[in-house]
């Protein structure tokens, strides 16, 4: 792979120069697809498979399940709901690392997108699913934390795991969990186990490639046991500060601990250099993944530098985008998501696709496969329609860059004369920067409590409100059914329905309830 070197500002832009710079970083992508599945036609690269046309793209079907397996599935989550949780971790790899050595590394069964960060991580992860599977790709999809049912958080084939294959998995590697359990010190946490779970089943499927998302942080997350051929890091924020640091250059620095050498790397047959894909930074965020990046000899592409969302315009359903990517221009993408934030998540899953298949600057991606995948995206939860009179929107917003964006999207996408806001929010976040971040889209607030022991009590974080919204502005309900009645009534005594809106959001347990709520399956 040819080097070239940045000239890199303060906010870690650069372009190429041949000056003496701050960073070396390699070129992201070699030249030309030789030895590769890869095919270069007139419309772009795309995979000589002969699967057909764009109609057998793999969509998720319904899955039946029983009462009888739910029971079961029931009763597995009663079992390791005993370990440790999400919120209580000890930084080490070793017990996961045991427990891979003990299954005979599942991990190294198929390739790996590995997606950090602080948002967009599920949404950019969802993106990069379909566009694989777009190319005929069997994928599998690590995602957390899940919004109804645990099965969401391991995806095969662009649906959930099957109840009944996570019991059964479960049963089979039980005993080795236990081996690591009586080796270990601490016993393997919940999350921990459902890691090595989806290894286990992604190579028990088998899959072609994993894409995993990071649980919490990066360098010590349990997903870390792979080693990815691209790595993504989409906007890194301030959240989980007791976990991971206090400041955004620290955190930056969990983040990037994916973006790791390959194993492989003296091996003459395969490429020499894993793949950093990065979204648009905070400048001292964008510093510390730069040099993360080039202490392990990783190839660089960054958002607004070497890949680009360059146009957005508001669509029914969505948005259409323009995206200048790695391999060249992508004009007239449907994407079925809200906001700008998502056009930008949408430039980051490109990329890292196209660093994955190996293309290349003038070689493309095929442009039909690319605009299938995308038009196929599902990201539940986030920004979901879920009723149209009043429209209801349901967000997974849980942290102030999150609810910026959420506000921000909503504005620009939709022109409601009232947003009625149902908002439910734990006790550990940032409930006054939430509030603030949403305060100047919505026209009334009405503040809940979700089910889960984290939540704040609904009239502590009402107080909270009242000093950001005012009095007449802030209602308090008890529970989330009772907040969006609460909501509807507020939204029909406008002279004009049709121009109201409500948009339940605060954390992943107030969408996945919201979800349940209104009847939607788990996805």
């Amino acid at each position: 792979m040819s080097d070239q070197r940045f000239n890199h500002d303060a906010n870690g832009n650069g372009d190429a120069t041949g000056g003496e710079d701050e960073f070396e970083i390699v070129d992201a992508l070699k030249e030309g697809t030789d030895g590769t599945p890869v095919e270069i036609t007139e419309s772009g690269l795309t995979l000589n498979l002969g699967m057909g046309e764009d109609e057998e793209y793999n969509d998720a079907a319904p899955q039946e399940v029983s009462p009888e397996e739910l029971q079961a599935l029931g009763e597995v989550e009663d079992e390791l709901n005993q370990r440790w949780p999400e919120t209580k971790i000890e930084p080490t790899l070793e017990r996961i690392e045991m427990l891979m050595d003990l299954l005979g590394h599942p991990e190294q069964s198929f390739d790996v997108i590995h997606i950090a960060g602080t948002n967009g991580k599920s949404s950019t992860a969802r993106m990069v699913d379909s566009l694989l599977r777009s190319f005929h790709r069997r994928v599998g999809l690590v995602t957390s934390p899940h919004l109804q049912r645990v099965t969401e958080r391991i995806g095969i084939d662009g649906r959930p795991i099957h109840p009944r294959d996570y019991v059964r998995l479960w049963h089979e590697i039980k005993p080795y969990v236990e081996m690591v359990d009586a080796r270990s010190d601490v016993p393997m946490s919940k999350f921990e186990v459902l890691v090595g779970l989806s290894y286990a089943a992604f190579a028990d499927a088998p899959v072609d490639v994993a894409v995993v998302e990071v649980g919490l942080g990066g360098l010590w997350d349990a997903t870390n046991v792979v080693n990815a051929d691209v790595s993504v890091i989409t906007p890194v924020g301030l959240d989980h500060t007791d976990y991971l640091g206090s400041d955004i250059r620290e955190i930056a620095g969990e983040k990037a601990g994916i973006i790791k050498r390959r194993a492989d790397a003296e091996d003459p047959l395969t490429p020499n250099e894993n793949i950093a894909i990065i979204a648009e930074q905070d400048p001292e965020a964008m510093q510390v993944i730069l040099q993360r990046a080039v202490d392990m000899d990783a190839g660089v592409a960054r958002s607004g530098a070497e890949f680009a969302a360059l146009e957005s315009r508001i669509a029914v359903g969505g948005q259409q985008v323009n995206i200048q990517g790695l391999g060249g221009m992508y004009e007239d993408i449907f994407l079925p998501l809200h906001g700008e934030h998502q056009a930008k998540n949408a430039a980051v899953a490109l990329a890292a696709v196209e660093a994955f298949f190996g293309a290349s600057s003038g070689h493309p991606l095929d442009i039909a496969s690319v605009r299938n995948g995308f038009a196929k995206t599902i990201s539940p939860g986030r920004l979901e329609r879920v009723r149209t009179s009043p429209t209801t929107f349901i967000d997974a917003a849980h942290n102030p860059h999150g609810a910026k964006a959420l506000g921000a999207a909503l504005d620009r996408d939709f022109d409601f004369a009232r947003l009625i806001g149902v908002v439910s929010i734990f006790g550990d976040k940032d409930a006054q920067g939430i509030l603030a971040a949403l305060e100047p889209y919505l026209s009334e607030v009405v503040i809940t409590q979700n089910s889960s022991p984290r939540a704040l009590d609904a009239y502590e974080l009402a107080e909270t409100a009242r000093d950001i919204y005012g009095e007449e502005r802030v209602y308090v309900a008890d529970d989330l059914p009772g907040a969006y009645a609460q909501a509807v009534e507020l939204a029909e005594e406008s002279e004009v329905q049709s121009g109201s809106g409500i948009v339940i959001t605060g954390s992943v347990v107030t969408a996945g309830e919201a979800r349940a709520m209104f009847g939607k399956e788990p996805a």
